[in-house]
């Protein structure tokens, strides 16, 4: 409530400028935006020094002197609505979007809406578009002041993306908290006693950062209103963790922290709630309640199901697409396999090696057990990385390795410690903690392995074969590649290649890049992994999609939460990961919301002469394939398959039965405990998510208010509309391009405006529909390049000089009208009350209204309101040019008309006040709170333009 004698929504002059009076907590403070601007950043005059020079005033009408032609009505219509971010839509944050949510896109925002405080769990499929769910409950709760700052925790990987995201689709401006950052921030603080997480109204941090003792004290003592955390499961509580060693069990500590506060909102973001422990998805649930987590009590019992659902949402794709209708917004994915035999030379090579680790662990008899064990997972490593790469073999084999004495607290290790040292480190897909992406050397380095002579000079002589191989071209596995690869760039695809470790990717990039070359002139390939930071991986894959030709060769550090669908459209599995949960995460990079392309590719290699590649394939990834298949969902595999991959890889070290053998052992009891745990969880998930689902919620319902809102503020096709109309009076122009949806922007006059704004090279080519084409600029209404242009038109319509072009009056000759009617172009505001708390909102409409042949001379609205007026705007104008005298003439009559009636607006105004209140109350039925009153300040007349039959001018 503003106490102070100005009403909100009036209008006032202060320091000769026109300002509109906005909500305010001080009664001694006035908050005031620009009469003709945004609310952005609004102003605030302290009244007690300032109160003596401002007074009420109101908006002046155009001046019937300074007339233009009835196209400037159309483009000062789109420039005010396109501006507006105060909207009296009834989503609030609708003004501040730069795109167009989806309908199911709005669910988990009514939910939250519902909720006090929100404490939500969106755990839709991957690639639905969760990010745009939970910025949306951000946004929306910054607009409606129920918070005043915000906090996104995420991988370090991701917060790129998300600050790239808030700022491009919110309109929000992010401060990133990193190491390299941090400085600056502190630098930027008003005072020196003020925190970082207290002063930034939206933060993006790396939660991995913020955990830390030193930063999570500081954190928690300014944390923001709002948290968001994404990709959730990697904050769950571990089994068994100490928690003082391990980074999960520390990311769940903070979160959970943060989640102690009664009054604190949390949002929980993630495609994989349940990673098959049941034990992380119930603390995740004791995130959001306390009551929902695992009762030692009563360790079995699950919290009922109506208690949940007004916390969790979980959709598939399935579910998504019934909200659409004939719309499509996923792809289809088409999966495959091809196998591949190592040549002559590497098979001997991969037997011997195999050899040499049997004998390593057999000479290890008399060690003690911790150091057979660092035998045991050195044996894996070099295994594992010899069927990935001649590169990654080289990397194993050739690192320097001392013969040292083993430091007393390391000879000591318990074999359990050794275990839990390199176990996370060889088969890392296990670990949702663990995506190192270099090959995994560290138990050969180890000491206490206590390494002979012979067994070293055995691993030189095998790096000399590898060196051999790889001189000779004879690497199978890498020629299988190169030939699927040629196949989909023929297709015109454009694949990303997933690889386990660093020296592979970058092997298989370069390997790629010289044998293709030459039959696709213009192909770029390009290796991204862990080796480059999180700033060059996004530049270097936005650079690659920049390339006509491209292949992205990448490890694991891109296979979640990164978005790649714009410019890459197939996945090929190059290593097998041990785990399916990571190649569904690789496949889930191109195959989500927004995909350009109809159809996805996926192509899985695997080694027929790798026993482990055969197990991994029949047991986990074709059983969780055809559930996915079946039922439309990614079941997580269950934990107890880890085991499985490590007695399958105990038998080839023990020389245990394989071959034959080995398929007979596909169907033992354990195995069948894992499919049959799949199958349960699989129904368990297709019933939990059609409960989840939120079917309560009706799309139609939705979608009403979507559409209210589009008319309000300017759909893709009103922002395309304007940009056109406007360049070309600033000596630019906006051109179609062939491809279908695209165009070459040319911002002539406007380009002195954007530059220091937008960071665009213009001209540039762009779009306004962003399934269009990937490598376009996605123009939507809040870019800073059609804010500018709209900020640009307004300031030429509202100067002492517009000119023609930009002109707020005109008349002209149509045959779409019968008598002479006036369209004014108008602005309405509002104060939206809710309990004891006032909101501004604003819209701007064109109302057409006739005389009428009544004897005092009345006038007819014509209806309905806005649509008629735009069709008559919209109109062909008559071939005849009237002349200026006679358009400032029909300019005067509509103006003197509308000042000498001063009731005139008064049905029309109630007409609208009555439609936003319903239109709010509707929203506020379906998140079932109280309604709202509704009060109308003005209108302000913006634009006066003068329809005049064409009849009339051929007399």
């Amino acid at each position: 409530m503003n106490g102070s004698s100005f009403s909100v929504g009036s209008i006032v002059e202060a320091r000769g400028r026109l300002w509109i009076v906005l909500p305010s907590d001080d009664t001694d403070v006035l908050r005031l935006k620009p009469v003709t601007g945004t609310d952005a950043n609004p102003v605030g005059l302290f009244l007690p020094l300032e109160r003596s020079d401002v007074r009420p005033t109101s908006f002046a009408p155009p001046d019937p002197e300074l007339i233009g032609d009835p196209t400037s009505s159309r483009l000062l219509f789109d420039a005010t609505r396109l501006l507006l971010r105060s909207s009296a839509a009834p989503f609030r944050c609708a003004g501040r979007l730069s795109l167009s949510p989806r309908p199911y896109q709005f669910v988990p925002l009514i939910m939250a809406l519902r909720l006090d405080p929100v404490r939500l769990l969106i755990a839709d499929d991957v690639g639905v578009g969760k990010t745009i769910e939970a910025a949306m409950i951000g946004r929306e709760l910054l607009d409606r002041g129920a918070i005043r700052r915000m906090l996104v925790l995420c991988p370090a990987h991701l917060c790129d993306q998300w600050a790239q995201e808030l700022t491009e689709k919110f309109g929000l401006e992010p401060a990133l908290v990193q190491p390299a950052n941090l400085g600056r921030l502190q630098r930027a603080l008003p005072r020196g006693d003020i925190s970082i997480y207290d002063h930034y109204p939206c933060l993006v941090a790396s939660i991995d950062f913020v955990k830390s003792e030193s930063h999570k004290i500081l954190l928690l003592r300014n944390a923001p209103e709002l948290v968001i955390v994404d990709e959730a499961h990697l904050a769950t509580r571990p089994r068994g963790a100490d928690p003082g060693q391990n980074a999960q069990q520390q990311r769940y500590a903070l979160v959970r922290a943060l989640a102690e506060n009664p009054a604190r909102h949390v949002v929980l973001v993630t495609a994989t709630p349940h990673s098959g422990i049941s034990e992380n998805f119930r603390s995740l649930l004791g995130i959001l309640n306390p009551a929902f987590d695992i009762d030692p009590a009563h360790p079995n019992r699950e919290p009922a199901r109506n208690r949940l659902l007004p916390h969790i949402v979980q959709r598939r794709r399935a579910d998504v697409e019934k909200w659409l209708g004939g719309e499509r917004p996923f792809p289809k994915r088409l999966a495959e396999e091809r196998a591949y035999n190592l040549s002559d030379a590497y098979q001997t090579l991969y037997r011997d090696v195999l050899a040499y680790c049997r004998g390593t662990l057999e000479r290890s008899a008399g060690l003690r057990a911790a150091q057979q064990r660092v035998r045991h997972w050195a044996a894996i490593s070099m295994l594992r990385s010899i069927l990935s790469s001649p590169a990654a073999a080289l990397a194993v084999l050739t690192g320097r390795r001392e013969k040292t004495e083993a430091p007393e607290s390391e000879a000591e290790g318990s074999p359990a410690e050794t275990d839990e040292t390199y176990r996370p480190q060889v088969i890392n897909e296990w670990f949702t903690d663990f995506t190192i992406d270099n090959p995994p050397s560290a138990a050969l380095d180890d000491p206490t392995a206590d390494w002979n002579e012979t067994e070293r000079r055995r691993r030189a002589e095998f790096a000399r074969r590898v060196r051999e191989i790889t001189a000779a071209e004879d690497d199978t596995k890498l020629l299988a590649a190169v030939e699927v690869v040629r196949k989909l760039l023929k297709d015109g695809f454009h694949p990303i290649v997933f690889c386990h470790f660093i020296p592979t990717a970058k092997y298989v990039a370069a390997e790629l890049k010289r044998r293709l070359s030459d039959e696709f002139g213009e192909l770029a390939a390009i290796a991204v992994t862990g080796d480059d930071p999180d700033e060059a991986r996004r530049e270097n894959v936005a650079a690659l999609g920049e390339h006509p030709r491209r292949v992205l060769v990448a490890t694991d550090c891109l296979s979640e939460g990164i978005n790649l669908q714009q410019h890459f459209d197939a996945v090929i599995h190059y290593d097998l990961a041990w785990n399916p949960n990571r190649l569904e995460q690789r496949e889930g990079r191109v195959d989500r919301f927004g995909q350009p392309r109809g159809e996805v590719r996926a192509i899985t290699l695997w080694g027929r002469d790798s026993e482990i590649d055969q197990v991994v394939l029949d047991v986990l990834i074709r059983k969780a394939r055809r559930i996915r298949e079946d039922l439309g969902i990614a079941v997580p595999v269950p934990a107890e398959s880890e085991h499985i991959i490590e007695a399958v890889i105990d038998n080839v070290l023990l020389r245990r039965p394989t071959g034959k053998q080995l398929q007979l052992g596909l169907s033992t009891p354990e195995v069948r405990r894992v499919h049959e745990e799949m199958d349960r969880d699989a129904e368990r998930d297709k019933e939990s998510r059609a409960y989840y689902s939120q079917h309560g919620i009706q799309p139609d319902e939705v979608a009403r208010e979507i559409e209210v809102t589009d008319r309000v503020l300017g759909d893709s096709e009103a922002v395309r509309r304007f940009l056109s109309g406007a360049v070309q009076r600033f000596s630019g122009s906006l051109d179609r391009e062939r491809k279908e949806g695209v165009f070459l922007l040319k911002p002539g006059d406007l380009a002195v405006r954007m530059p220091p704004m937008t960071g665009v090279k213009l001209p540039a080519r762009v779009t306004f529909d962003r399934l269009a084409d990937p490598d376009a600029l996605y123009l939507g209404r809040t870019h800073p390049i059609v804010e500018e242009t709209a900020h640009a038109v307004l300031s030429r319509a509202f100067s002492d000089d517009p000119g023609p072009l930009f002109a707020r009056a005109g008349a002209s000759f149509t045959g779409e009208v019968a008598r002479r009617t006036a369209v004014l172009l108008l602005r309405i505001r509002y104060v939206i009350r809710e309990k004891t708390r006032e909101n501004f909102a604003e819209e701007v409409l064109l109302a057409a209204f006739e005389p009428t042949d009544t004897p005092a001379g009345g006038i007819r609205w014509l209806e309905p309101v806005g649509e008629r007026a735009e069709t008559i705007l919209g109109a062909p104008l008559a071939p005849v040019n009237m002349p200026l005298p006679e358009r400032r003439e029909h300019v005067r009559w509509a103006l003197d008309l509308v000042a000498s009636r001063p009731t005139l607006f008064e049905p029309l105004l109630e007409s609208r006040r009555r439609e936003i209140r319903d239109a709010q109350n509707r929203l506020r039925g379906l998140l079932k709170q109280g309604d709202v009153e509704v009060r109308s300040d003005g209108p302000d007349i913006l634009g006066c333009y003068v329809m005049v039959p064409a009849g009339r001018a051929a007399k």
